[in-house]
């Protein structure tokens, strides 16, 4: 069994968005306090604190009569923040990614709960402290079982449910057909059966209106309800760009799996690549590694091989014809001679079958590559 995440949209009544607002604060209040004590035990005499020491914390935080109103909340998702940290110092101490930082009440809003915290029937959907069932829209079809769920409210002010359930992959049937995928800027992707995929440009397709925006938002009084709903105009905006992004890379994704046995990458590292100042704006407007994150696991669960080829393999600057290598290339060299064959190759598309013919290599046993 594997377990996959499904996201809908809810709409809280008046009495369930009380709830839901004092419980992602409370959320915040234990996830920032138990943050403070760790970093100043940390920092005072280099002591480290788990999860059990963060624990009792949370218990005396709930025992001060200065903090009885974390007793009117469900202590699940309080529970819940505490294992979310330790999981982000264990990142941080196994150097893979920075040191947890404070949560802030204009951000991404959230609270999980387990089972135990929770009412599902298959229809309806029930959290503790609430007595009325969540009002979901849902997208996709209901799960018999629900592992564990959390609730989000996003800057644009709507909230969804994430909800882990368990299903059972059904493997596609097997093809014939293999592709090499080059990732770009002018098209998201380049594969080497000559298919471009194009570039939809979200945010520049946005970016006129979402200046006039952040232009009125800049003008409003600090505090202001004005300020306010300007602010909440911008933030509708930047989801409606998020929103349109995402399903393109889903589909596109989908495409690229369902008709494809073995899809090859370059496994490029965007973060270093997000450096130039020149193409930084451009590449994370493309959405590369969500992309390929999501190639992988649907790859997966269909029974697909994907397989990365080294990111210093010239793909480019390699000649497809006869496998000779450019010395140098600039990148605003769309079409590339071969000196050798004489044959005019698209850059995208010649680096694409590389791409492919490496990954090949890889999957029949070549370390070379």
């Amino acid at each position: 069994m594997k377990h996959k995440t499904l996201k809908q949209r809810f709409y809280p009544s008046k009495e369930q968005v009380l709830i839901l607002a004092q419980t992602f604060g409370c959320v915040r209040f234990v996830y920032n306090s138990i943050l403070r004590k760790r970093t100043d035990a940390f920092y005072e005499d280099g002591s480290s604190v788990g999860y059990n020491e963060a624990s009792k914390m949370l218990t005396d935080l709930k025992k001060n009569p200065e903090y009885e109103w974390l007793k009117a909340v469900s202590s699940a998702p309080l529970q819940q923040a505490l294992r979310h940290q330790q999981t982000a110092f264990k990142n941080f101490f196994d150097k893979r990614t920075s040191y947890p930082t404070f949560k802030k009440k204009q951000s991404r809003q959230s609270a999980s709960y387990m089972q135990s915290a929770f009412k599902w029937d298959g229809e309806k959907l029930n959290l503790a402290k609430m007595d009325k069932s969540l009002r979901i829209k849902w997208a996709h079809k209901k799960p018999k079982q629900i592992v564990s769920l959390t609730m989000t409210k996003d800057s644009a002010d709507r909230y969804f449910v994430s909800t882990l359930v368990e299903f059972e992959p059904k493997q596609l049937p097997v093809t014939a057909k293999t592709i090499g995928v080059d990732l770009g800027i002018k098209d998201l992707v380049v594969c080497s059966d000559d298919f471009k995929s194009g570039s939809l440009k979200f945010t520049k397709q946005y970016e006129h209106q979402l200046a006039y925006r952040q232009r009125q938002l800049s003008k409003k009084k600090q505090g202001s309800q004005n300020r306010y709903k300007a602010k909440l105009r911008v933030a509708k905006l930047h989801a409606k760009i998020a929103d349109t992004r995402r399903d393109h890379v889903h589909k596109l994704s989908r495409r690229l799996v369902n008709e494809n046995q073995v899809i090859a990458f370059e496994d490029l590292s965007v973060a270093n690549m997000k450096r130039n100042g020149k193409l930084s704006k451009a590449i994370s407007d493309m959405g590369w590694r969500e992309f390929v994150r999501q190639v992988e696991y649907k790859g997966e669960w269909a029974g697909r091989t994907v397989v990365k080829i080294n990111r210093f393999f010239p793909s480019s600057k390699r000649m497809s014809c006869c496998g000779y290598v450019l010395k140098s290339l600039s990148l605003s060299q769309r079409e590339v001679i071969c000196p050798v064959c004489e044959i005019t190759h698209d850059r995208d598309i010649n680096a694409s079958i590389n791409i492919k013919q490496a990954g090949l290599a890889i999957i029949a046993g070549d370390t070379r590559v």
